[in-house]
């Protein structure tokens, strides 16, 4: 190892939960450096999920994120001029961070009025272990089962 680890940066809590990750998912969300925005969007979200649901709309969000959080993902390595996918783990702030940006990729391209009920239908759905992020997740993971055989391969 040449370079020293980068130090980890820690991120405030959010002012509506009090949760970090809800301030990483926001940071997620912003688009050219309007958090403010993004934050009222975030809560707009989570309001229509209240109303959607009528549950904790905190345990929905973080239920549609450990919902959407693959377990493993598979990486290509070339070896004797063929090009292997070798399935290996996820670490825990990858993992985060994965299902947070598909949460809100395929919230962006689903259909609806505005962003916030874009976001809301897509939460519901992944909380149910339904919805397009969902699904990216388990062809993440079918895709690494197929490919188990060459789990010896270890990048």
């Amino acid at each position: 190892m040449r370079k020293r680890k980068p130090k980890v940066r820690h991120i405030a809590p959010d002012p509506r939960f009090g949760d970090p990750l809800v301030t990483q998912f926001v940071n997620n969300m912003m688009l050219s450096g309007k958090k403010s925005t993004a934050l009222t969007v975030f809560y707009e979200a989570m309001d229509i999920v209240k109303e959607k649901t009528n549950e904790d709309e905190h345990a929905v969000w973080k239920k549609a994120l450990n919902n959407a959080m693959p377990q493993v993902e598979v990486r290509s390595r070339r070896i004797g001029g063929a090009t292997f996918q070798i399935p290996t783990e996820i670490r825990a702030k990858r993992k985060i961070s994965i299902g947070m940006k598909w949460l809100i990729r395929f919230a962006r391209t689903r259909s609806g009025k505005g962003f916030a009920e874009k976001m809301a239908a897509e939460l519901v759905a992944a909380s149910k272990g339904e919805g397009a992020a969902v699904k990216r997740k388990e062809d993440t993971h079918k895709m690494a089962e197929s490919n188990r055989a060459f789990a010896h391969f270890k990048v």
